[in-house]
């Protein structure tokens, strides 16, 4: 049962182990009929996209209880192929590790020297966000993480667990947990539960992989490292759209973090109390290491020969009262020693050097590679607050409470009033003016007073737990000089004048307007001085946004055109630029290989620093493991190395060529994405009756309302649901619409298939490619039939669009079929669509009854199961 019967759809053992054990779990567990007819519909499934003509599905035999078990079986199987697929090694995206890119730049003259003073000053962050796109459990993640562990015992041919539980029968009960596990949320996520989940991935994952990959890296370039790769998230710190995050919630997630990472340090701390059993009667001890044993006050007479482990012993005293005054809570091992807490993590990094260089100075068979480096390179890149914490505002909140604030001080009655060099003129004067534009007791409005709020706390938490906690705040709209004063302005009145102001520029518009822009930030002296100072100015770009508002390779394009401009704008001022990339996970919304992505960013524009959110069901896939994350975060820092120091794949005559033919595509694919999406009578209805879009809305996913405002236009519905939806209907639209059109009308051909070896088209047209072979239009069609025939014409358009997308893309390729060159990528999907294809069928079926006003509860279960089965099995969501 669950068993892909066909060597073209998959060969991987795992996929028929596991296949077999979810088959006993459901006849056990729903009965044989249910494994029957789950079996029936799975083998006409497979029939069907062998070409067998005139196969039964088999799902007019399932009633609605037999609906839902019958799609929980299918997406567990789904889960359970993703596994499988992970543990092979992926979908090879030629990705590599930071060994082998050190091997490709010395081939290339670049030495480890060169390298090592390029991480000196390098920034690579991965950021965690909230956005809802993670439709899975936490709960189902970890069954699923469990029964990775279990698969590693069975590879390693252990046939028991530690806790002498058969291997076998301990993963078929872990796929049994994961059957009676409830797959919906029944309540909307709060912004704690969100908080919880990010801790949990940094706790369990980050803290524990990053250090060891350090050592890693510190041999492989034969000397020590900067720490030049660090964690961040906006997990209680993104209020944009979510009034649920109050400055009560900035407090909570960095008490939390703190509260974890403290927690780490406590564990390894005691661990290196057991380990260092250095009697000073059989090894000399060096003076730094005594006093710190002197200073500790630990007298016990058992240690008086063991000075490491009085030190020691003074450490995790001086940990504990540093936990206990940041959290409020007891230490969860309390020291017998009384010891004043630590008032900055490098006060304690400094006392686990003194102990290294003690080490170090003693055999070589206690060198410092093991728990006690990775201890002080957790501290360097964890310190007191786990993750930088970004805030995040819209640029439209951070005007009006600007606008209260100098009415109330008398500054300026009416600044909403002012055109755009009236507002830089006013603010440039206050900030220039000792003078605070906040009056402390004022009564403000609700909203300004809880703006000011949040950057109170975000003050009190740069005191309390570094200021590492907090080093950003991001403007969404940013689209003036204004903007950014208004910001700085906020930052200033709080005392965080440290805190660097960072405008985000989503939609085309604003990726046109961005070099104008910062040109004239970076033009006013104050700025460029404090910028100087700071080492660079972060600027970010949205990926979603501009997707929604201009398609696929129109939105890529602009985001390269407006890296490189700035670049240029930058290098003008004499300032470092650092480019924070705002990605999600599906191609529609920049997602794609991230080793990929970097490497195909416009020459220049890298310069070893690089942020790139991470978000919803991408966490999971890169970091829901040890090994995952270590291979992820490998190639993050690898393709960083080569797009900083590599020579540009291009030389600049050909690079001008690709770029006059990429305006011209571009500019085709806009109109006619346009054309459809903006352009077209009636083609809100259609896309709101097609899709699934409303019923995404009622997955409780997200902390957020699902929606900026109560209006229906796609300019306002958010980039994640447009998505979402999309995908669900096995259309795909805005990973492809209006690339056909672009290509099919540019008449150079031979100069197109050159470009498809350019690193910035091919990874355009790698990722089309993936989105291409997950659609179907065959069942899109079936999706289209719910808007009547009135959406026929619509969807006809977006038919044959496709189809010229796939016909150009081949030819561009040199390819006969979709996937042709990616054989591991085309196993995959392949393997997929036999599963996917009935949960489509029943969504529709479910869909119909739901909007024809049947209240059935179990209907409206079965569509949000059937949204988190087809999202599984596609692998990716919003």
């Amino acid at each position: 049962m669950m068993q892909p019967e066909s060597k073209n759809l998959s060969q991987n053992p795992d996929i028929r182990f596991l296949g077999a054990l979810l088959g006993e779990v459901i006849r056990d567990q729903g009965g044989e009929a249910l494994y029957r007819r789950t079996e029936y519909i799975r083998s006409a499934a497979v029939d069907r996209a062998r070409g067998v003509e005139g196969t039964d599905t088999g799902l007019d035999a399932l009633d609605l209880d037999s609906t839902l078990a019958f799609t929980r079986g299918f997406m567990l199987f789904s889960m359970l192929a993703n596994l499988a697929e992970d543990r092979a090694g992926g979908t090879n995206d030629n990705a590599i590790g930071v060994a082998d890119a050190l091997a490709r730049l010395e081939q290339g003259g670049i030495g480890r020297d060169k390298v090592a003073e390029t991480l000196s000053r390098a920034l690579i962050m991965p950021v965690l966000t909230a956005h809802p796109t993670e439709v899975r459990r936490k709960s189902m993640i970890d069954h699923r993480n469990r029964i990775a562990d279990l698969m590693l015992l069975r590879d390693a041919g252990t046939q028991e667990t530690p806790e002498g539980e058969p291997v076998t029968e301990a993963i078929a009960r872990q796929i049994a947990l994961l059957w009676l596990t409830r797959s919906l949320r029944r309540e909307r996520l709060y912004v704690a539960d969100e908080v919880d989940t990010a801790i949990a991935w940094l706790r369990d994952v980050f803290l524990p992989v990053l250090p060891a990959l350090y050592v890693h890296w510190d041999r492989a370039l034969g000397q020590r490292v900067a720490p030049f790769l660090r964690v961040g998230s906006w997990i209680g710190g993104d209020r944009d759209g979510n009034p649920n995050v109050v400055a009560e919630s900035l407090g909570m997630a960095l008490g939390r973090a703190s509260e974890a990472v403290l927690g780490h340090y406590l564990a390894e701390v005691d661990a290196l109390g057991a380990q260092l059993s250095v009697s000073s009667e059989l090894a000399a001890v060096g003076a730094d290491v005594q006093a710190l044993a002197e200073a500790s006050g630990d007298n016990a007479p058992s240690r008086t020969d063991e000075p490491y482990r009085r030190a020691i012993a003074g450490i995790y005293a001086r940990l504990c009262a540093t936990f206990v005054t940041l959290t409020g809570k007891p230490c969860p091992k309390p020291s017998r020693l009384v010891a004043e807490p630590y008032a900055k993590p490098e006060a304690l990094r400094a006392d686990l050097v003194v102990l290294a260089r003690g080490i170090s100075r003693q055999a070589k068979a206690l060198r410092t590679e093991g728990a006690l480096a990775r201890l002080i390179r957790a501290v360097e890149l964890f310190g007191f607050h786990l993750a930088s914490l970004d805030l995040r505002q819209n640029s439209d909140v951070h005007e009006r409470t600007v606008a209260e604030l100098l009415a109330v001080a008398g500054v300026e009655a009416d600044y909403l009033s002012l055109d755009e060099a009236g507002r830089t003129k006013r603010l440039r004067e206050v900030l220039a003016s000792p003078r605070p534009a906040m009056l402390p007791r004022h009564g403000y409005s609700e909203e300004t007073a809880g703006e000011l709020a949040i950057f109170a706390a975000a003050a009190t938490a740069r005191t309390q737990y570094g200021e590492r906690a907090i080093e950003r705040a991001i403007i969404s709209k940013a689209a003036s000089v204004s903007d950014l004063l208004e910001l700085t302005l906020l930052l200033r009145e709080a005392g965080l004048d440290a805190v660097t102001p960072v405008p985000l520029f989503e939609t085309i518009g604003d990726l046109d307007a961005a070099p104008n822009i910062m040109t004239e930030w970076l033009g006013l002296s104050e700025v460029a001085e404090a910028a100087k100072a700071r080492g660079h100015q972060e600027v970010m770009l949205g990926y979603s946004d501009s997707n929604k508002d201009g398609g696929y390779l129109t939105s890529t394009w602009r985001l390269y055109g407006a890296s490189l401009d700035l670049a240029a704008v930058f290098a003008d001022a004499g300032i470092a630029m650092q480019l924070f990339h705002g990605r999600g996970g599906a191609v529609g919304r920049g997602g794609g290989s991230s080793f990929a992505a970097i490497l195909a960013q416009p020459p220049g524009t890298v310069g070893g620093r690089i942020r790139i959110t991470e978000q919803g069901e991408v966490i999971a896939a890169k970091y829901g493991s040890a090994e995952a994350a270590r291979t992820n975060l490998e190639a993050m820092a690898a393709a960083t190395l080569l797009a900083t120091l590599e020579p540009p794949a291009l030389h600049a005559k050909d690079g001008a060529r690709f770029a006059g033919a990429m305006d011209t595509i571009s500019a085709a694919a806009f109109k006619a994405y346009r054309g459809l999406v903006y352009d077209t009578p009636n083609f809100r209805q259609f896309f709101r009756t097609m899709t699934p879009v409303a019923e995404i809305a009622t997955l409780k996913i997200g902390s957020r309302p699902a929606s900026r405002t109560k209006s229906d236009a796609i300019e306002d519905l958010r980039a994640i649901p447009w998505v979402f939806s999309w995908a669900q209907a096995r259309v795909m639209l805005p990973g492809w619409y209006g690339v056909g059109t672009a290509l099919a009308g540019f008449e150079d051909r031979a100069l197109l298939k050159e470009m498809a070896d350019w690193p910035f088209l091919a990874a355009i047209l790698a990722n089309m490619e993936q989105v291409l072979a997950k659609s179907d239009m065959g069942i899109a069609a079936r999706y289209a039939a719910l808007a009547g025939d009135d959406g026929a014409p619509i969807f006809a358009r977006i038919r044959e669009g496709w189809e010229r997308t796939r016909d150009q893309l081949l030819e561009v390729t040199g390819q006969s079929r979709l996937l042709e060159h990616n054989p591991a990528l085309d196993a995959s999907i392949r393997l997929r669509l036999p599963y996917i294809e009935p949960l489509n069928l029943l969504q529709i079926e479910l869909l119909k009854r739901h909007r024809s006003g049947e209240t059935d509860p179990r209907i409206a279960e079965g569509i949000q199961l059937s949204i988190n089965a087809i999202a599984t099995a596609l692998r990716n969501s919003g």
